[in-house]
């Protein structure tokens, strides 16, 4: 995966109008669903509990099944690939015990996947104002930097793959 820029701007308008017109569909749609249940297939006592999780359900997989297939529209580009990119991180995080590990024993792949996840992971905390934890990721940087001299290795973030985690 490539980091690329992102317009914070025009990202944050599009993820906020696909929430807000996704929240409005899910609640609309379950209700006409679960009502046209309820309308068509009465209980003569008790609660219709069954047909309005029956609404939700069907209102999240229709939201999914859209969703899905419109990921490639040109307005859901941001969004997705920010969706995309957090799930590569994720993978990284995972192993990222392993990693260190292995980094601090001289494994060049995992000072690379260590410096995408870091790379990656400063774009993404930029993007969503999440500047918290910004100061324990320069420490890391800092070391993974110091074994990078240690090891005399230059990493380069577009070799990335994710198939490189299997071997941790």
């Amino acid at each position: 995966m490539l980091l690329i820029e992102i317009d914070k701007k025009r990202y944050r308008q599009r993820l906020n109008m696909v929430i807000v017109a996704c929240i409005s569909f899910l609640v609309v749609s379950s209700l006409v669903i679960s009502q046209t249940l309820i309308y068509f297939f009465p209980a003569q006592q008790g609660s219709h509990f069954h047909w309005n999780l029956l609404g939700v359900v069907s209102s999240a997989l229709i939201v999914v099944a859209v969703l899905i297939r419109n990921k490639k529209h040109a307005f859901l580009h941001e969004v997705f690939y920010v969706w995309q990119l957090k799930q590569a991180l994720n993978l990284i995080t995972r192993k990222m015990l392993k990693l260190q590990k292995a980094a601090k024993m001289g494994d060049k792949n995992a000072m690379l996947a260590m410096q995408f996840s870091y790379t990656g992971s400063r774009k993404l905390w930029l993007l969503d104002d999440n500047t918290l934890t910004l100061d324990n990721l320069d420490e890391a940087q800092l070391a993974l930097t110091a074994l990078l001299l240690k090891y005399n290795f230059t990493v380069d973030i577009t070799q990335y793959n994710s198939a490189l985690l299997k071997s941790f």
